[in-house]
């Protein structure tokens, strides 16, 4: 395993994009040091700012507080990635394959416009989680984003595919513009979820406050819940058992109009 340590606290934010799989697997000890990244805007080696042991795998853990280093994991295809600490902007941005697990919080565009790979944040997520970039027609296109914490505005916004599920609660345009996949929100969201979408499905377990735009439905357990359940519960994130309630269903947004779900969870009345 390739280990690096962040030496000192950051004030500038470093562009360290190099910190990936893909770049560091096929490297030497020596080639690994020599790495550009940089520091606003003067290039420096990464070992001026990381203590680094082993050579190049794809097995690499990086720790210290990188609250201010960006595009950790940048457009990976493979390995694993483990950042034991907090992580900054743009964290698996373009990702295609592989897994990051970061024990802290990250920053906003986590997952930025991603298309396959699992990334799992067991603290809190910022803004603009799995969400296309300005003047990006689309968002995150496959893999999945867990998030033991909470998350900042316009989670999934522009989606297509893949999954995002939130432990904790969410703040507003959740599935902003949303074409597709699957939004899991376990503590609900702040206001306007799902404005402007057109397609795919949020579901929350608890109650939203839902914009005019969304028509009631139907009252049902959707069967295909059963893939999600079991699949999110093999992650820590259980969906609650058919026997205890239902979800009802609300359409739309007509205001696109779009075609899009939202499944509110409502637990049978106790007896």
């Amino acid at each position: 395993m390739l280990t690096l340590t962040l030496k000192t606290a950051l004030t500038v934010p470093l562009e360290a994009e190099v910190l990936s799989p893909d770049v560091l697997a096929p490297l030497a000890h020596d080639a690994i040091r020599a790495l550009p990244v940089m520091l606003g805007k003067r290039q420096h080696r990464l070992d001026e700012h990381f203590d680094i042991t082993g050579d190049g795998s794809e097995e690499i853990e990086v720790r210290g507080d990188l609250t201010k280093v960006k595009w950790i994991g940048r457009a990976m295809t493979r390995g694993r990635l483990r950042v034991v600490g907090n992580a900054g902007m743009h964290l698996g941005a373009y990702m295609k394959g592989g897994a990051i697990e970061v024990t802290g919080n990250v920053t906003d565009w986590l997952g930025g416009e991603m298309s396959g790979g699992t990334i799992h944040v067991r603290g809190n997520a910022g803004g603009q989680l799995g969400s296309a970039y300005r003047g990006g027609m689309s968002g995150m296109s496959g893999g999945q984003i867990l998030v033991e914490g909470t998350a900042g505005i316009e989670i999934g916004m522009r989606m297509k595919r893949g999954l995002i599920a939130i432990r904790g609660p969410v703040r507003d345009f959740a599935g902003l513009q949303m074409k597709g996949g699957t939004i899991v929100l376990m503590s609900g969201a702040e206001q306007r979820t799902g404005a402007w979408m057109v397609r795919g499905t949020i579901i929350s377990l608890k109650p939203l406050k839902l914009m005019p735009t969304f028509a009631s439905a139907c009252s049902y357990n959707p069967s295909f819940l059963g893939v999600y359940a079991k699949h999110l519960a093999a992650h820590g994130f259980a969906l609650p058992p058919a026997s205890e309630g239902g979800y009802r269903r609300h359409v739309g947004d007509a205001s696109v109009p779009g075609k899009g779900e939202i499944l509110v969870w409502h637990p049978h009345a106790a007896t």
